[in-house]
C-alpha cells in the first residue's frame, strides 16, 4: 500500500499543514519547502527574525553554538541544542528537540518531534510526535545518483527526485543507529528496531525487526 499525505500525518500539528494538504504524496512537497518558509515567515506572530529569513519563536531555546541557516522557522517551546547544524529550508514545529550535532536540511518537523542525538535528517518529513533514536539517519541520495523510487511490494512510484530521505508518519519510533534509505515511508504508530536498515513502505501499526520480519503490533492482532 502506498501511503499518501492524508494517511501519514495529522496536518493540524504543523504550520505546514495547509501546504502539505496540496499534495497527494508528501515527497511532492519537498521541492517547495524553501519558498513556503520564505512566504510564511514574515506573517508569523510571536516570532523574531534573528537573522535574514531565520524566524525563531520567542519561547524557543537556542544554544549559542547552534547554527541556524536561512531560511528556517523554529517553533514555540522548541529546544535547539549545542552544535546543532540547521543548513536551511527547515520548518521545525512546536516543542521539538533538535539535539547535539544534529543536522537538518530541507525538512518539515511536525510538532513534538524529537531528533535529540547525532541525527542527520535531509529531504524528509517527520510526523507528529515521531522520534529518531541516537545516531539514526535519513539517507537521501542513492549510491548511483539515480532518481528515488518509492516501493511497496510490487508497487512502485517514480518520484522524479534525486534527493529524498524518509517520510515518517505520526508517532513513529526509530531505533538507535538505524539507517532509513532513500524513499523510505513509515506508517503511523510504527516502530523500527535499533541498528536497522530500512527501505520501502512500512505499514502503520507495525514493528520493523528486519526486512523479512515486519509484524503488526500485538494490540492489532488481539
Amino acid at each position: 500500500m502506498m501511503y499518501k499525505t492524508k494517511d501519514l500525518f495529522s496536518l493540524e500539528h504543523s504550520l505546514a499543514g495547509e501546504y502539505l494538504r496540496e499534495f497527494e504524496y508528501p515527497w511532492q512537497a519537498l521541492a517547495g519547502i524553501k519558498s513556503y518558509i520564505q512566504t510564511l515567515g514574515p506573517k508569523l506572530e510571536g516570532y523574531r527574525e534573528v537573522s535574514p529569513q531565520v524566524w525563531v519563536h520567542e519561547t524557543a531555546v537556542i544554544a549559542p553554538t547552534a547554527f541556524l541557516g536561512a531560511p528556517c522557522i523554529i517553533g514555540p517551546g522548541t529546544e535547539v541544542r549545542h552544535c546543532a547544524f540547521i543548513r536551511g529550508s527547515a520548518l521545525v514545529g512546536a516543542n521539538c528537540v533538535v539535539g547535539n550535532s544534529v543536522e537538518l536540511k530541507n525538512v518539515i518537523l511536525f510538532d513534538n518531534v524529537q531528533t535529540p542525538h547525532y541525527n542527520y535528517v535531509g529531504d524528509s518529513i517527520l510526523g507528529y510526535k515521531s522520534h529518531m533514536g541516537a545516531g539514526s539517519i535519513t539517507s537521501n541520495v542513492k549510491s548511483d545518483k539515480s532518481d528515488v523510487v518509492v516501493k511497496s511490494g510490487k508497487e512502485k512510484i517514480e518520484t522524479g527526485l534525486r534527493k529524498m530521505g524518509a517520510m515518517l508518519g505520526d508517532y513513529v519510533e526509530v531505533g538507535c543507529n538505524s539507517v532509513l534509505n532513500p524513499g523510505t515511508v513509515i506508517g503511523p504508530n510504527s516502530n523500527v528496531y535499533p541498528v536497522s536498515c530500512v527501505r520501502g513502505v512500512i505499514p502503520a501499526d507495525s514493528v520493523f525487526k528486519d526486512k523479512d520480519h515486519v509484524v503488526l503490533k500485538k494490540k492489532d492482532r488481539d
